[in-house]
């Protein structure tokens, strides 16, 4: 079975619909899924849906374009109290965006190293946002080590440079590709997966967003995480069964708290 490791239960929310998302996401073979927090009250929602799901699990966090939606930033404390219920297994996603530029960069840095914090208070793994940011990110991930002790994080569909998935990789973190990865013209991003160590390796949607070939321009959810796994078997010479095997126990080694 494979792990959704990183989509937005939230967005199907229409009655009866989130019931019906999983139920299609297990029988195409995701038989576990992570919903993703992006403002504080957001993130209790999160856990709210993961509560009704025996396979759904949450990660709370404060992403870098609701960074400035309110003031000051939230306190790495709050995020790490929301961390001690058992469906919550990560902090994230967190972290910068430059592309978007929808929150000032000083206060996208303030939150992502609160952010941070909260992951090593709580001891769960970090969940990062990177776009266009990717000297900073690397950056800021060094020196919060170097400040308050490791912990561990993966890269969220991964669409950056080989120079940070270096960097991340050398700090132990982990890379999820998305459907990214089936785009046609992806070919740098399907180089950079093709390098990852396969124990570093995982798969997300990120839906409703970014839905893999055949289905992209319309609607992702978590059942076409099989087709991204797909390919990413391909490029790595595996068969789809022997790349579901081993994401799973690449999550499972992640999120201990999932395993």
């Amino acid at each position: 079975m494979l792990v959704d490791t990183h989509c937005h239960l939230d967005y199907f929310n229409q009655p009866g619909e989130c019931e019906q998302v999983v139920a299609r996401a297990v029988q195409a073979g995701v038989g576990e899924m992570v919903t993703i927090g992006v403002t504080f009250e957001q993130s209790k929602q999160a856990i709210d849906i993961a509560e009704n799901f025996d396979n759904v699990w949450a990660c709370v966090g404060v992403h870098p374009n609701h960074a400035a939606d309110v003031l000051p930033v939230v306190a790495p404390e709050a995020l790490s109290e929301l961390a001690q219920h058992p469906k919550v297994i990560g902090i994230g996603e967190s972290g910068l965006d430059y592309f978007y530029d929808k929150a000032p960069k000083d206060i996208q840095t303030e939150n992502f190293r609160a952010n941070i914090r909260a992951a090593q208070l709580a001891n769960v793994p970090l969940c990062i946002h990177a776009r266009d940011a990717d000297d900073d990110i690397a950056r800021i991930l060094r020196e919060e080590r170097e400040r308050g002790g490791e912990f561990g994080f993966l890269l969220h569909c991964f669409s950056s440079s080989r120079a940070l998935a270096e960097a991340a990789l050398e700090m132990g973190g982990y890379i999820s590709f998305s459907g990214m990865l089936t785009f046609p013209k992806a070919p740098d991003i399907r180089e950079i997966a093709r390098d990852v160590p396969e124990d570093r390796l995982l798969v997300e949607t990120d839906s409703p967003y970014l839905a893999p070939v055949p289905f992209r321009g319309k609607r992702n959810e978590p059942a076409y995480t099989a087709y991204t796994a797909a390919r990413l078997a391909e490029i790595k010479g595996m068969t789809p069964e022997a790349l579901a095997d081993l994401t799973t126990r690449n999550f499972k080694t992640l999120f201990r708290k999932a395993a």
